[in-house]
Parts: C-alpha cells; structure tokens; sequence
C-alpha cells in the first residue's frame, strides 16, 4: 500500500485544497438546479432587471471542505483530532447558516448560537491556558463568521475576499513553518475558488449565511489552532472596517431595516441617499457598476492580505527584538489568565 503519510504537509494540504475544489466544482451545476427546483432563490436585486438566482450555495462550499479534510484525516492521520474538531465546528456553523437562510434568525440568536458553535474548538486549544483564554475562543468564532457575513450582497464579493485571506493567511503559516493548519486553510480555500466560478459577475448562484458564515469560522480556527491571530486580524480589516462603519452609523440593526444599495437607469449601483454607511458605500462615492465594484473591495481586501504576509515574514526578526519579545512574553501570561 502507498505510504501517503510520508508526503509533507504541504503536498498533502495542496492534494486537500485540489480534492475540495474538485468537489466543489462537479457538484455546482447540480446544486444550482436542486435549489431552483426547490425555489430557494431570490432576486439580484442590485442589476436592474433583477434576475432570480439560486441561493444557500454554501452546500458545495461545505461538501468541498469537508471531503478536504477527510483527505486530510486519511493521509496524516497524526492530526486526526484538530481536523476532526475543526470540521465538526465548521459543521455546525453551516448548520446554523442554513437554519438563517430558511428561519431568519435574529442578530441575538446568531451570535449566541455561533458561539454554542465555537465551543468544540476550545478542545483544539493550546494545554495549560486560563479560562479567559478558552473563553475567548468561541467568542472569536462568533464575530468572524459575523464579519465574514456582513460584507456581503454584490456577486463573488463574500467567496472572492475569502479567497484573498484564505490566500494570505496560507502562505504566511507556510512562512512561519506552521504546515499542519494549512490542511483546513486550503481545504476552504479549494471549496471557494472552485465556488466563486458560479458565484462571480453575473452570478448563478448566491452562497447564502450557509457560505459566508463558514468563512469566518475557518479563518478564525487557522488562527487559533496555528496561533496567527494577529495575521487573521490583518486579513479580516476589510470586515472590521465595514462592520465598524455600520455600526457607528446604524447601530446593530436587522437586516430587514437595511435598505439596500440602489440601481439607477444606467445600471450602476449608487448609495442611497439615507441609510447606514458601509465599505460597499465607502467605494461608491460615484456610480460605478457592479463588477467595478467588486473589484475595488477585493483590492482593499489584497492590500491587507499583502500586509498579513509581510507581517509573517518579519516576525521571527520581530520577537528576537528584546522589547518586542519581552511584549510577547507578556502575552503569553494572559493566556494563563482564570
């Protein structure tokens, strides 16, 4: 029998983030047909003649992952338990996505229900930490599938700034020799970019909270598990920055009293001119189309993916910095906090 195991980790997270986007790929097309012919659909409402799209496309996002990390589990299976914790977290995650996309939970039960999610990952924790620490874990979870689901709505801007921190986040755990949780960063990784094919300008099929909570969710089990969070933190700005302009502006409101972002008679989205303030609107200081759109969003979403990178790589020369390192050995205390 073929000794898979002895592959390194990186082939082994490459062969990961090859199976799921593979997955991912060949089972769109049928996804997109079982949801219409189920009517789970809703209307593009930011192209003027408000096409019907399929939505909840989170499903082949999921089915990638976690034939991902099953590979994972398969071809080394030293790392059994964190996949295994990992997938049971994003799992649940997705549950709950698919539970807001059919009942429309409130911002309360999502939160709370998020972080019940998040509580499996506190196993996967480093040994001896305080309380404080482990509490802090599902917490995490919580807000950055929250993030991850906030700056959403234009086609392939959720699966496209996942794709750019997923991306980011990867290369800086190969950089700081952190192999294993490349496994779960490029099993989501594979799932999104097979996924953004149906989802990009025009898009076929929406990823619903099914597919943007569960990036947030994986993008913060990296940073745990691998211990990156100060990278994690980097590459999700563009979401902090956009949930921060929403809340200064409107305070945590449902998304039933959003109002939307407007198509005016040239097709080009414009801001309303009353309501909260957001990233999306930041960008639309003057009618752009769409596509423009996007591709603005996701070169604010590259510059921090590039600031994560050059973070890792000046990090080893970073805590050999005496007062820098004596920082970071008082962090280290905090996690021994409770």
């Amino acid at each position: 029998m073929f000794n898979i195991p002895s592959l390194p980790l990186y082939a082994i997270a490459a062969i990961c983030g090859l199976l799921a986007f593979l997955v991912t790929w060949f089972s769109m097309p049928r996804i997109i047909k079982k949801l219409e012919n189920a009517d789970i659909v809703g209307k593009d409402i930011h192209k003027s003649l408000k096409p019907i799209v399929a939505e909840m496309g989170g499903f082949g996002i999921l089915f990638g992952f976690i034939i991902g990390i099953f590979a994972g589990i398969y071809m080394h299976p030293i790392l059994t338990f964190p996949l295994c914790i990992v997938l049971i977290v994003i799992l649940l995650v997705g549950i709950i996505g698919i539970s807001d996309d059919l009942l429309v939970l409130s911002s309360k039960e999502k939160f709370f229900l998020l972080f019940l999610a998040g509580i499996p990952l506190i196993w996967a924790a480093p040994p001896n930490v305080g309380w404080v620490y482990l509490l802090t874990i599902p917490i995490a979870i919580s807000i950055g599938s929250n993030l991850t689901n906030m700056l959403a709505g234009l086609n392939g801007i959720e699966s496209g700034l996942g794709i750019i921190a997923l991306t980011s986040l990867t290369i800086s755990c190969i950089i700081l020799g952190k192999y294993d949780v490349t496994i779960i960063s490029m099993s989501m990784l594979g799932s999104l970019i097979a996924f953004l094919y149906f989802n990009k300008y025009p898009a076929q099929i929406f990823p619903g909270d099914t597919g943007t909570l569960i990036i947030g969710a994986a993008i913060v089990s990296v940073a745990f598990i691998g211990r990156v969070k100060l990278i994690a933190l980097i590459v999700l700005l563009p979401n902090i920055i956009d949930a921060a302009l929403k809340f200064y502006s409107a305070g945590v409101m449902e998304r039933q009293q959003h109002t939307p972002t407007q198509v005016n008679e040239e097709g080009k989205l414009i801001r309303p001119e009353q309501g909260f303030k957001s990233l999306i609107r930041f960008v639309l200081r003057r009618p752009v189309d769409e596509k423009t759109a996007v591709k603005m969003i996701w070169g604010i979403g590259i510059f921090f993916g590039l600031l994560g990178i050059i973070v890792a790589i000046v990090m080893p020369g970073v805590l050999e910095h005496q007062t820098l390192a004596q920082f970071m050995n008082f962090k280290e205390l905090l996690y021994q906090l409770g």
